[in-house]
């Protein structure tokens, strides 16, 4: 997700997409763990746009 397209959005919505992330994230640590996930930089990514989020919550919330 592009930072622009985050930045757009509400302080709830953010945070929606936070917890989104969060929780894809997870699915995606285990099914790596589970040798199920051919990709492993799709986790990488996922990491990244969940800090992205989080920054420019933080920006906001100032």
């Amino acid at each position: 997700m592009k930072i622009l397209e985050i930045r757009d959005l509400n302080i709830e919505q953010i945070k929606k997409l936070i917890a989104e992330k969060q929780s894809q994230a997870v699915k995606l640590k285990f099914d790596i763990a589970a040798r199920q996930l051919k990709n492993h930089r799709e986790y990488r990514e996922l990491k990244k746009d969940v800090a992205r989020a989080m920054t420019i919550l933080k920006e906001k919330e100032q």
